[in-house]
């Protein structure tokens, strides 16, 4: 659930709220009043199997106060370009005005490989796995897959994230799409897929759950399966359908 400032400010009043970014100013976890993760969230990621040195790792931390709320800061060559925030019942939202990149975008400087999922938890999830060539999208999924001709590049606004970044994913031979496996999530690994090319892409099928449903996303797959379960998926990738012309 994506949070207006209204609706943050009523459900957690004193909280820090993203405001205009002044762009001479640079962010900073202390511009940004964010301090380590205390021991109540590292629990909150235990359950789902993610380690503190993960989140370490990847600079996860906490909104300073007591409110338990999540700061992903997204960086570039190491420096602060915006933060997103989650609380634990999943309302998000962003530093406004902030550039859109590539959650984990240092990870892929020098990649032939990369792997693309949906959220920063799933990212966290895959690194479990031993991958660290992965990145999340910003911002989640459609609903659906445009029938429009696909928009030039600096008319693409849902999309850019992959324009700002285009320089790392240029890189790239094989491009791995784990997205989730609902229907947003299939019609964003289309999107994706249509923006950096099909011949490159490979689509990655969650595994089942139990008896009767599916995992979801990697996440769901590292918590109830395993690392070893998650890294499978991965590796059992499919390249992705290019329509036959014909």
């Amino acid at each position: 659930m994506r949070m207006g400032r209204a609706d943050i400010e009523k459900a957690y009043p004193g909280v820090n709220i993203p405001v205009k970014i002044d762009s001479s100013r640079p962010l900073t976890g202390e511009s940004l009043r964010l301090e380590p993760l205390g021991d109540e969230l590292f629990a909150y990621f235990a359950e789902r199997m993610i380690s503190k040195e993960t989140l370490e790792r990847n600079n996860v931390m906490q909104v300073a106060g007591d409110r338990k709320i999540l700061a992903f800061p997204y960086r570039r060559n190491g420096l602060f370009v915006g933060c997103k925030y989650r609380t634990v019942e999943k309302k998000f939202w962003q530093e406004k005005n902030a550039e859109k990149i590539l959650y984990g975008l240092d990870d892929i400087t020098e990649a032939d490989e990369i792997i693309i999922v949906e959220g920063e938890i799933d990212k966290l999830s895959v690194e479990e796995a031993g991958y660290y060539n992965c990145v999340s999208v910003p911002g989640g999924a459609p609903q659906t897959v445009s029938i429009k001709e696909l928009p030039t590049p600096d008319k693409d606004t849902s999309f850019q994230y992959l324009w700002n970044c285009i320089n790392y994913l240029d890189k790239a031979s094989r491009i791995i799409l784990a997205t989730d496996g609902d229907i947003p999530g299939q019609a964003l690994a289309e999107e994706l897929a249509r923006r950096l090319g099909k011949e490159r892409c490979w689509l990655v099928h969650w595994p089942k759950k139990d008896d009767v449903s599916t995992c979801k996303d990697a996440n769901e797959v590292l918590k109830n399966l395993g690392a070893d379960a998650l890294r499978n998926a991965i590796e059992k990738a499919d390249a992705y359908q290019i329509p036959n012309s014909d």
